[in-house]
């Protein structure tokens, strides 16, 4: 058993697991996997586990490849391919300047998708084509054809069209900013829409930490992001990213998708704040630098698409099926060709010493993709699960025919390790179906094993499927709670109601931890008591009389505000971004009415790869993510009603998540 944070009203307990087969003992496990069935996150899209297709390949929409791509479990497929979006002309399946393969125009691709089961993401052309054009594709695609194409992008990465600097994406259009951008962007969702009212529309936007994001060039109103969602948030969908982290280790590149969360909540308050509403997102391009056809790339590639899922994402589009050989070398014992490809393209290196296996032969990467649909199939709801070892990453989903599904991976290349696996919220049957994907295997194995102890080798995807230990009718899942009437110490929970005579609980997560915050069998709480400034996420669940309990609801996460009084009052503002690094002036005022004499900020980072390096008016120091600013002579005494300003240079290596908490000398402030 392990023990959950208590709470005044109630508490998750974990349910007691039946040993089964010669169980790992709790002493002697390297590991503890923990499963909060009752932390609910995010339901996992149709299109969620998606690759690009791109016309310079030959073996585009080939029944052989439609057929890998079924087998994987791909929900969507995006085409023409990248920048060649930008360039390429459906009518006459022709991109000026590119290489162009034969049968790969839009009607083969759309057979190849089908005959996957899949569904299509399209990117007009935005950088040499027309607001027409585009509506004429989807006439042709949804009107003429009946393909019901419903995702349509707007080009492809159009921040790289020489507007920050660096030019790969073909932009005609001699006014390259963001707000040019988004005012077409309107041009061609209204175009399009007017053909296929259903239709979604998206746009291309910054992801939070990567280059150009939080830059704004010359002559804009602000960066990207704040542009193109002010001018075009009204008549779009979604919003189109893209990321390929840095890195040259297995070390160095795995542990970054701990920036997923951030980046995609980010992008949501980015739409909240500058198109006055939410939106979908979409992360149409994926992939990673280090072991792209070996296990690094695979376990990348699981932990990525799961993270993604669980925040919401409603695809997530590998880059790309096939690409090709860039240079030959060994990891993790296994040839690795830099090849961006899912697939092989069966080419050899530039000097004809190393060649890749025949063509479509999958990849690691590919076999992740087939784990994760096995995983995680639309419909089934991620849910909380931690592991007590960084090198151990665990994902969890509650299955629609009642099962649990718990998804393993090994990131020690060199190291077996034992886990000890403990549930909340669900009680699972002994045995478990145990399916693994290990270091240079050609696919995945199924074998039997137990739900509470498994044993991972080193560089591995495992997952275990779980049934219930004593399988009922639920009563419904609510829905999302939406907060209001927000301050600094309260909230007001509604949510729709569900089955009559159910009562609900509201619970507040802290990952693999719920504490209870009260239950009612009306559809609104309150929550008192909160702290200032501090982000909250919550879940509702449904009980009935016979103490059944439901899924829990999607999740809803809210922030309170800073305290409605206090004695002093901090603003906070980033004056210039360079991308990696930027400028905040802080500026700090008495609001008491006693002078203060010598005083110390502190704030703390929301992430681990934010630092203040230097600054001014102030002697600053950082340790942990903690920052310290203390007066300097000039401004040590603060006069009733008075204000300094003290500043500094920072730097971030992932998202730039601006701290929200402030205390001067001890007491927390007012923040504006």
């Amino acid at each position: 058993m392990r023990r959950f944070r208590s709470a005044a009203l109630s508490v998750f307990v974990l349910a007691a697991v039946p040993m089964a087969g010669p169980p790992v003992a709790a002493a002697d496990a390297d590991v503890t996997v923990v499963v909060n069935a009752g932390a609910g996150l995010e339901k996992v899209d149709e299109l969620a586990i998606g690759v690009n297709h791109a016309i310079w390949d030959a073996q585009l929409g080939t029944p052989e490849v439609a057929d890998l791509m079924r087998d994987a479990g791909v929900g969507a497929m995006r085409y023409p391919g990248g920048s060649y979006s930008d360039i390429y002309h459906w009518r006459d399946h022709t991109a000026p300047g590119g290489y162009v393969a034969p049968n790969t125009d839009f009607d083969h691709f759309m057979a190849g998708v089908r005959r996957t089961g899949a569904k299509a993401i399209v990117t007009a052309n935005y950088g040499t084509g027309t607001p027409q054009e585009a509506a004429d594709w989807v006439r042709y695609a949804n009107v003429e054809k009946g393909y019901g194409v419903r995702y349509w992008e707007i080009g492809n990465e159009l921040y790289g069209n020489g507007h920050y600097g660096a030019a790969w994406e073909a932009d005609d259009h001699p006014d390259k900013s963001p707000a040019q951008y988004a005012a077409l962007v309107r041009d061609y969702a209204r175009a399009m829409k007017a053909v296929d009212p259903t239709i979604k529309v998206g746009a291309v936007l910054t992801t939070p930490g990567e280059w150009p994001d939080g830059i704004t060039a010359e002559g804009d109103a602000g960066p990207w992001n704040q542009v193109v969602l002010s001018i075009a948030g009204p008549e779009i969908d979604y919003g189109i990213v893209h990321w390929y982290p840095t890195g040259e280790s297995g070390p160095e590149v795995l542990p970054k998708t701990d920036r997923i969360a951030d980046q995609v909540r980010l992008v949501r308050e980015q739409a909240r704040r500058f198109a006055g509403r939410d939106i979908g997102i979409a992360m149409t391009e994926l992939n990673t630098p280090y072991g792209r056809n070996t296990q690094p790339g695979a376990l990348f590639a699981a932990d990525a698409y799961a993270t993604l899922m669980a925040n919401g994402v409603f695809t997530v589009d590998w880059w790309n099926v096939h690409n090709g050989v860039e240079r030959a070398s060994t990891i993790a014992g296994q040839p690795d060709f830099h090849d961006f490809g899912l697939l092989s393209s069966g080419g050899c290196t530039a000097d004809g010493t190393v060649c890749q296996p025949a063509m479509n032969t999958p990849f690691a990467p590919y076999h992740a993709l087939s784990m994760l649909s096995r995983f995680a199939r639309p419909g089934d709801q991620l849910v909380g699960a931690s592991t007590s070892d960084p090198q151990v990453v665990a994902h969890a989903a509650r299955r629609t025919d009642g099962g649990l599904a718990v998804l393993l991976l090994n990131r020690g290349e060199d190291t077996e390790k034992t886990v000890e696996l403990d549930y909340a919220g669900y009680s699972p049957a002994a045995a478990a179906q145990v399916l693994t994907y290990g270091n240079g295997a050609t696919a995945i194995t199924t074998t039997q094993g137990a739900a509470d102890a498994v044993t991972l080798p080193p560089y591995s995807l495992t997952t275990l499927l779980l049934r219930p230990s004593a399988p009922s009718t639920l009563p419904t899942t609510p829905g999302r709670p939406v907060a209001t009437a927000v301050t600094d110490r309260s909230a007001t929970l509604t949510w729709p109601a569900t089955t009559p005579g159910v009562k609900y609980e509201v619970h507040r997560q802290f990952g693999t931890t719920s504490e209870a915050w009260g239950e009612t069998t009306g559809t609104t709480f309150t929550a008192r008591n909160l702290t200032p400034s501090t982000r909250y996420t919550v879940n509702v669940v449904a009980r009935d009389g016979a103490g059944r309990v439901s899924w829990a609801s999607p999740p809803l996460t809210f922030q309170t505000t800073s305290p409605a009084t206090s004695t002093c009052q901090v603003r906070y503002a980033e004056t210039t971004n360079w991308g990696n690094g930027f400028v905040a002036d802080v500026a700090i005022t008495n609001t008491g009415t006693r002078p203060i004499d010598s005083w110390t900020l502190t704030f703390t980072w929301p992430t681990t790869w934010q630092h203040a390096d230097s600054g001014w008016n102030a002697t600053w120091s950082q340790s942990g993510t903690t920052v310290t600013a203390t007066n300097v002579d000039g401004n040590r005494l603060l006069a009733p009603g008075a204000s300094t300003t003290a500043g500094f240079v920072g730097s971030y290596q992932g998202p730039d998540v601006q701290p929200t908490s402030f205390t001067l000398n001890g007491i927390r402030c007012s923040t504006t």
